[in-house]
C-alpha cells in the first residue's frame, strides 16, 4: 500500500515569519503535535513541535508572540513521496525517532502520515506498533 492511501492530506500548516503563538495556538484548536512549516505554494521549509515552542521559546525565556516559527522550527525535516511503500514509512519513522511524517511531492507539502493513520488500518497495526515501540525504547535510553 502507498502512502497516498493512508495519509491525512488536509493538513494545517504555518509560515516561517507566522509567530510561535500563533503555532501554539494553531496546535491546541487542531489538536496536533507538529505543524509543518511552509512557504508560498506549500513549499516545505521545516516543522515545529509543541516541544519546539516550549524548549526553544519559552525556556529559552524569549517571547512567543514576538518569535517568528523559522527561529525555533526544526529544519531537517525527515519527508516521504505519497508514492513510497507505507512499510518504507514506518521504517523512517523508527529510525529518526517521529510520530508524524509530512508527505511532500517535488517539494510541496501534500499530506501528513502519522503512526495512528497507519495503526488505524488493520495491515500496518504491526508496522505501527513497532516503529511506536523502536521510538519508546530509545526515548527511555535518553
Amino acid at each position: 500500500m502507498q502512502v497516498q492511501e493512508l495519509m491525512n492530506s488536509n493538513v494545517v500548516s504555518i509560515t516561517p515569519e507566522e509567530s510561535a503563538s500563533l503555532a501554539a495556538r494553531l496546535l491546541t484548536r487542531h489538536n496536533v503535535g507538529s505543524l509543518p512549516v511552509c512557504s508560498n505554494g506549500q513549499q516545505m521549509r521545516g516543522i515545529i513541535t509543541d516541544r519546539d515552542i516550549v524548549l526553544r521559546c519559552v525556556a529559552g525565556e524569549n517571547d512567543p508572540q514576538a518569535t517568528p516559527v523559522r527561529e525555533i522550527m526544526s529544519k531537517d525535516v525527515v519527508t516521504i513521496t505519497p508514492g513510497e511503500d507505507v512499510r518504507k514509512a514506518a521504517s523512517l519513522m523508527a529510525h529518526h525517532q517521529i510520530r508524524r511524517l509530512p508527505v511532500v511531492d517535488n517539494g510541496r507539502l501534500v499530506g501528513m502520515l502519522s503512526l495512528g493513520d497507519m495503526a488505524k488500518n488493520n495491515l500496518f497495526n504491526i508496522e505501527a506498533s513497532k516503529a511506536l515501540s523502536e521510538i519508546s525504547e530509545n526515548w527511555k535510553k535518553k
